[in-house]
C-alpha cells in the first residue's frame, strides 16, 4: 500500500513516517519521502496567479511485504526535531488477496466526479451537483469495499490549487481505508497546468494501492479478478497516417496491450477487466452517437480483436456523464457470452448529465441519463456480478452477471 498526506511540515523541520502493523503485533515505521512545488513549476494561468495555494508538503509511504487478506492498522505521524512526535488519526485497511487466491473482491468504478461545497455555496454554479451523493454513497458502503476505481476526471480544479483540498478531504473517508486508483487522462488544452496539479498534489491522508510489476499497468491485480487500468487518451491503432503523424506511438501501445493481456494466466485470474477514461469501445452517448462513432475514432476497430482474442470480459469507461451498458458485443452485434466484451459506461459519479441519441442502437441493452456508479462482485471463478446504483439512494437499478464454466 501506498499511504500519501499532506502537511506543513517540511524536512527541515520534521520527520515523516508511517506507523504500521497488524493488530496485536509490534508496530513498525515506513519512512516517507517528502516534496512540493512552486509557483513557478505551474505551466501558465490561473494556476500562477489567482489559482495559486501553497500546496504544503506531499509525503509518501510505501507499506511492503503485506500478509494478503490481513487487517493492518496505521497512524501517520512527523517526528519534530525536538523529539516531539505529531500523529495523526488511527486509520486501518485490509490487505488484497495474493494474484489467483480464491477470495470475496468488490470494486467500485466511476469517472467524472469532482467535488461540491456542503455549505451551499454553489461554487461552479452546480456544475457538479452530485459528487456529494456518490462519495456519500460510497461512504455508507464503505465496509463493503475493497478497492475503487475513479476512471478519470477527478477533482475540474481547471488551475485552482484549492480545489485539489476540497476533493480530497471529500475523499478522504473513502481514500483512507481503501486502495483508490485513478485513471490517468489527457487534461484539456486550455488548462494545461491542471496536468501538473494531477501528478504532482498527492491525496490527503489516502491509501492508494500499488499494481503488480509484471503486467506494467494492471493496478488492481486482486485474487481471481486483474483489472487494466490506466489507459491514456492516446488513440491506439494498428498503424496507418494517425500512428504516423504522432511517431509511432498508436503502434506501440498497440503491441504493449497485446502482450499486457496476453500475459495473464486465466487459470488464475478468469476474469479481465479493462478501463480507460474516454470511450474505446461503445456509446451511445450524444456527441458520439452525432457523427456515428458510437466511440473515440478509431479506437475500437484498432482494439476490438485484441479483447476477443484475450477474453476480456467488461470494459468501462467516463467521459460520457451518465451510464450505459451493452450486450457482449463484437463488431456492433450481440454475440453469446465469450465471444464478446460487456462495454459500461460509468461517467455519472457528479458532474453535469450528457444527454443520449434520440435511438438506442440495438447493443445498448439499458441506458439511464442520471447519476450513479457501478460495483462488480468476483466472489469465484464461475460468476462475475456487475450492479449498477444510484447516487440519490444507492440502490441497485440495473445489473447482470456473467457465467464461465
Amino acid at each position: 500500500m501506498t499511504v500519501t498526506w499532506t502537511s506543513g511540515y517540511g524536512i527541515s523541520e520534521a520527520h515523516p513516517f508511517v506507523e504500521w502493523g497488524m493488530k496485536g503485533s509490534h508496530p513498525v515505521h515506513a519512512t516517507a519521502d517528502t516534496v512540493t512545488f512552486g509557483r513557478e513549476s505551474l505551466c501558465g494561468e490561473p494556476a500562477r496567479s489567482v489559482g495559486w495555494r501553497d500546496p504544503g508538503f506531499i509525503h509518501t509511504a510505501f507499506l511492503k511485504n503485506l500478509s494478503p487478506e490481513k487487517e493492518y492498522y496505521y497512524k501517520i505521524a512527523h517526528t519534530l526535531h525536538g523529539g516531539k512526535v505529531i500523529w495523526g488519526k488511527p486509520k486501518s485497511f485490509r490487505a488484497p488477496p495474493y494474484p489467483g487466491q480464491k477470495s470475496l473482491q468488490r470494486v467500485v468504478i466511476f469517472g467524472d466526479m469532482g467535488k461540491d461545497e456542503r455549505d451551499g455555496s454553489n461554487e461552479y454554479q452546480n456544475y457538479q451537483p452530485a459528487s456529494l451523493n456518490t462519495t456519500d454513497a460510497l461512504i455508507r458502503d464503505l465496509d463493503n469495499t475493497d478497492i475503487v476505481f475513479h476512471v478519470g476526471d477527478i477533482s475540474y480544479a481547471n488551475g485552482y490549487l484549492s480545489q485539489w483540498d476540497q476533493f480530497t478531504q471529500q475523499v478522504e473517508p473513502i481514500t483512507s481505508r481503501v486502495p483508490y486508483m485513478i485513471a490517468r487522462r489527457e487534461p484539456r488544452a486550455r488548462f494545461p497546468q491542471q496536468r501538473v496539479a494531477v501528478q504532482r498534489h498527492g491525496l490527503r491522508q489516502g491509501v492508494r494501492g500499488a499494481g503488480r510489476d509484471h503486467i506494467l499497468r494492471a493496478d488492481g491485480e486482486e485474487g481471481q479478478l486483474l483489472v487494466l487500468h490506466g489507459l491514456r487518451d492516446v488513440p491506439v491503432l494498428r498503424g496507418g497516417q494517425r500512428a504516423r503523424l504522432a511517431g509511432g506511438h498508436g503502434a506501440v501501445q498497440y503491441r504493449f496491450l497485446d502482450r499486457c493481456l496476453g500475459s495473464v494466466d486465466r487459470a488464475k485470474q478468469p476474469w479481465l477487466v479493462f478501463i480507460a477514461h474516454r470511450v474505446l469501445g461503445y456509446s451511445s452517448g450524444f456527441f458520439y452517437g452525432y457523427d456515428g462513432a458510437f466511440a473515440e475514432p478509431m479506437a475500437r476497430q484498432s482494439l476490438e480483436g485484441l479483447w476477443r482474442r484475450h477474453r476480456v470480459d467488461v470494459a468501462f469507461y467516463g467521459h460520457v456523464h451518465q451510464y450505459e451498458r451493452t450486450c457482449p458485443v463484437y463488431e456492433e452485434r450481440c454475440v453469446p457470452d465469450g465471444h464478446g466484451t460487456v462495454h459500461v459506461v460509468v461517467g455519472g459519479g457528479g458532474s453535469h448529465l450528457s444527454s443520449f441519441t434520440a435511438e438506442a442502437p440495438p447493443w445498448s441493452v439499458y441506458r439511464e441519463m442520471d447519476y450513479g456508479f457501478g460495483k462488480l462482485t468476483a466472489s469465484d471463478a464461475r460468476s462475475l456480478q456487475f450492479e449498477y446504483r444510484r447516487s440519490s439512494d444507492g440502490k441497485v437499478y440495473d445489473s447482470f452477471t456473467l457465467h464461465r464454466d
